[in-house]
């Protein structure tokens, strides 16, 4: 069984047990339950349920592992000839949740 569940904008694919990694939860604290109700499509043995956009009283259970900061990314910017060069980096802030329980 597993569910296609939308967190931050994002579309994820979720089974029990699997650790994802999504974009950074603030009001979340490591240790603490998550409930996600948009969920889009939810396969359970050979039934597939599809929302419209979402699946109505699916919801997919949760529980904060950490928070992170991912490698860094460097973007660079330059012009050929016209002396311009522009460097510049991020790192991505993430939380690692662990699914475990889907409802369907």
């Amino acid at each position: 069984m597993y569910a296609i569940v939308e967190i931050k904008g994002f579309q994820f694919r979720a089974e029990k047990n699997a650790v994802l990694r999504v974009p950074l939860l603030n009001t979340a604290e490591a240790g603490q339950a998550l409930e996600f109700d948009r969920v889009l499509l939810v396969r359970k043995d050979d039934q597939i349920m599809v929302g419209t956009p979402v699946v109505e009283g699916a919801k997919v259970m949760a529980n904060v592992v950490e928070h992170g900061k991912g490698k860094k990314l460097v973007i660079f910017h330059s012009k050929k000839r016209k002396g311009y060069r522009v460097k510049k980096g991020y790192r991505e802030q993430y939380t690692n949740i662990i699914v475990t329980d889907i409802q369907a």
